[in-house]
């Protein structure tokens, strides 16, 4: 038998993670993206309208890239958040 944890492989879990008492120090170390709750409830004219800052900040909550100018970011979150039938 082997040595280390609970677990033959030293301490990870079969799958090769590791036990959630053993990275959580680590997860306060380091950022880790966590999806926001609720889904943008915008419409396309807002999008159009919504200023520049506020694209950067909605698309930096949802993991999303940031490049390009205004009207890119634009046409990235109309793609991203609304349903093909509010295009």
């Amino acid at each position: 038998m082997a040595t280390g944890g609970i677990f033959p492989n030293g301490g990870s879990a079969p799958n090769g993670h590791h036990h959630i008492n053993e990275v959580s120090s680590t997860k306060a170390a380091c950022h880790e993206f966590q999806m926001p709750l609720h889904y943008p409830r915008y419409t396309k004219t807002d999008y159009e309208k919504m200023p520049e800052w506020q694209l950067d900040r909605l698309l930096t909550q949802y993991g999303l890239p940031l490049a390009g100018d205004l009207h890119r970011k634009r046409e990235f979150a109309m793609g991203a958040f609304l349903w093909p039938h509010q295009l």
